[in-house]
């Protein structure tokens, strides 16, 4: 009786987080939307795995599949725990600033989450109702972000929620992740039409909302999404096709009957629908989104940018990679200098991504040539399993669900290749992925292993002890996610504060609970602005309090930005951020200050070494430490790595000019010209070197180094 109690309560948190994952957060809060993704995995893991134990405590018997695929999986998770273990910054790779996706215990969740999917809801009817609830779900996300598109006075009176902002603000992420789903859920709809008894109210139902996902699917209007939600539907297509001819073949039915009654045409209508989006290009896909005035403007490196960041990081890294959670860092050191060039350059050549053009290379870069190794021996297997399984069910006729879940999977494992997805598009990939391979273990002979333990007091008590520890772990590990938890919302409070003393009071709430490199920048960057608060009052006018304050805020900022380096100092935007307090700090008068700034930029270009804005910044600090030769050396430097580089052309200039040299000076404002001619500042800057009764040239405004 315990047992069934506890395996009913073991499932039913696990269905939860399968079917929720899509559109849980927590509104009205300052947790973003994809961070509280995780609490509803680690608390729905955390019940499922302590029931679990419990009812195997009970029932003295532990049933598992026998899976080669769920061995690889375990083999990611070890490389995982190897690479993290073997870098400079272990912090970083384990945890991240919060839970974040390619960390260590991310991913040991993540993989988790399969192993207890395929162990329990390796029942066909739990799977069905899993896949059921999951439509249920999907079409419910669906339906809130159609209204919050199609009813935009919506968006500020009741469905922001506190969270969502602006019509492409969605429960899955980034918009593009949004339109995956869609077309995710599209496919899924159309898996359960093709080969599921339904009812004919059932069938409309899932082909109208096949349909209407493919509406939010051209309102993202995300050319991947067409090309695969249009394959795998021809692969249903020629599936269902192979089922209907293998039919007519045994069953000796007439051609034209068989025909009328078996041929796929929801499949055919689904196929022409996505090749008529893909043919058409923006001429037919860009009608929506411009109807609704929806600006895609996702940017993030391409495929090719990230394996040239992969083979270079392979060289220095070879075997263990540079550690989960650490893309960012490979692509500050290895990112290509064409980024500098391009035509968008000015957008995102200081712009520090967290992963690269798709999440499973993300990993690869992170995790070297062990997790590379891992995870095509887990795909090999995956795909080895499930082709086998689909040829199976052509053969018998049976096992829709174990086909359904491997294909589903595959959709979205091929989805997060080609797209960084986020986390829910991997969560659900592994989820599915588990659920195939507990179905398909189970439908196997000696499929399963069956460990009983009771009749063997040496095994019971190793197994009791085992269980035991499970638990314990399982408790621990959650108490210790729930408290980092709460030190997000204090975080948010922190940068959105109406007042420094309310951001400083909610930084260090943040910090008390949980210490990481983004929440001491931002305590430095509080502090800095508290500093300059003070500093622009006059002298005479400041209390001794105000005095104390000043000289407290000063250290702090210093204390911030230095211990953001101590805790990651492979991070530039830590050294950068200490080379702007130390920058601010100088511009008052404070001791050594611009040599400490250069300093730190020194050590933030190393690790970002193609980035022209670090070089700008010590030659900005060069002139204004009157040390003109060294700030010249480093604007040319950055215009070396960034030939139209406006800011590096203006700096260049003033200090021709302060040489006396206006001719130098004006040839490079007419260079900084050329490269942005409709800029008013700079053609005033420009033509005043023309004018003989100037009698001070004006300063261009123009953008701010980064």
């Amino acid at each position: 009786m315990k047992t069934n109690i506890f395996d009913r309560v073991s499932f039913v948190s696990l269905f939860l987080v399968i079917v929720l994952l899509p559109f849980f957060f927590l509104p009205f809060t300052n947790i973003p939307v994809e961070t509280s993704k995780g609490l509803l995995l680690v608390v729905g893991l955390t019940v499922c795995v302590i029931c679990w134990c419990l009812a195997r405590f009970f029932d003295g018997k532990i049933i598992l599949p026998r899976s080669a695929t769920l061995l690889a999986g375990g083999g990611i998770v070890l490389a995982f725990l190897l690479s993290a273990f073997l870098v400079k910054v272990p912090q970083v790779s384990f945890f991240g600033t919060m839970f974040d996706i390619g960390t260590f215990w991310f991913t040991f969740s993540a993989f988790l989450l399969m192993l207890m999917s395929s162990i329990v809801l390796r029942d066909p009817r739990k799977a069905k109702i899993v896949l059921f609830g999951a439509i249920l779900s999907g079409a419910i996300v669906l339906v809130f972000q159609s209204i919050r598109l199609f009813f935009p006075m919506f968006i500020t009176n009741f469905l922001s929620l506190g969270v969502l902002a602006s019509k492409t603000d969605n429960l899955l992420g980034s918009w593009n992740a949004f339109g995956i789903f869609a077309g995710f859920l599209s496919f899924m709809s159309l898996l359960v039409v093709e080969f599921f008894p339904t009812t004919r109210v059932e069938r409309w139902l899932l082909q109208i909302l096949a349909i209407f996902s493919m509406v939010m699917v051209a309102a993202v209007n995300f050319q991947f999404v067409w090309e695969l939600l249009g394959i795998f539907a021809l692969i249903i297509f020629v599936y269902k096709v192979s089922l209907a001819s293998k039919a007519k073949e045994s069953e000796g039915v007439s051609g034209a009957e068989h025909g009328k009654n078996s041929f796929p045409v929801f499949s055919f209508v689904i196929i022409m629908i996505t090749l008529l989006f893909f043919m058409s290009g923006n001429f037919i896909g860009g009608i929506l989104p411009n109807s609704l005035g929806i600006q895609n403007t996702e940017v993030g490196p391409s495929f090719s940018a990230t394996m040239g960041v992969t083979r270079s990081a392979l060289k220095d890294h070879l075997l263990f990679g540079v550690g989960p959670n650490k893309f960012s860092s490979a692509w500050a050191m290895y990112k290509p200098l064409v980024i500098n060039q391009t035509i968008n350059g000015n957008d995102f050549w200081d712009v520090s991504f967290n992963s690269g053009s798709g999440l499973l290379p993300t990993l690869a870069v992170t995790t070297g040539l062990l997790g590379i190794l891992m995870l095509l021996i887990f795909f090999i297997m995956f795909i080895t399993s499930g082709i086998k399984s689909i040829f199976s069910s052509i053969k018998n006729g049976v096992n829709w669900e174990t086909m359904a879940f491997f294909v589903l999977s595959l959709y979205l494992f091929v989805s997060c290749f080609f797209y960084s997805t986020g986390a829910v598009i991997f969560l659900l990939a592994l989820a599915f992925a588990g659920v195939f391979i507990g179905l398909s273990s189970s439908s196997h002979h000696k499929g399963e292993i069956v460990l009983s333990y009771l009749s063997d007091h040496r095994k019971s008590f190793f197994s009791i002890l085992f269980i035991v520890l499970v638990l314990i772990g399982t408790a621990a590990i959650s108490f210790r996610y729930i408290e980092r938890l709460v030190s997000v919302s204090y975080f948010g409070k922190a940068i959105t504060a109406p007042s420094i003393p309310v951001a400083e009071a909610s930084i260090s709430k943040a910090l008390t609970l949980y210490q990481n490199d983004l929440y001491f920048r931002t305590y430095a960057q509080i502090y800095l602005v508290k500093l300059n608060s003070l500093a622009s009052k006059d002298a005479a006018t400041l209390s001794e309090a105000d005095k104390a304050s000043l000289q407290s805020s000063l250290g702090q900022s210093v204390s911030g930005a230095q211990l953001a380096t101590t805790y990651d100092p492979t991070n530039y935007l830590n050294f950068q951020s200490l080379g702007a307090v130390y920058q601010k700090l100088a511009s008052l008068g404070v001791k050594d200050a611009y040599s400490k700034a250069i300093e730190a930029y020194t050590t933030a270009s190393t690790l970002n070494p193609n980035n022209p804005g670090l070089k700008l910044s010590m030659a900005i600090v060069s002139v204004a430490n009157q040390k003109t030769k060294e700030a010249e050396d480093y604007a040319n430097a950055a215009l070396t790595l960034k030939p139209d580089y406006i800011d590096a052309y203006v700096i260049l200039s003033q200090i021709a000019k302060s040489r006396g040299d206006n001719v130098l000076a004006l040839n490079y404002a007419q260079k900084a010209l050329s490269i942005s001619p409709t800029n008013t500042d700079l053609k005033k800057y420009a033509d005043s070197f023309k004018s003989s009764t100037t009698a001070s040239t004006p300063t261009p405004t123009t953008k701010k180094p980064k």
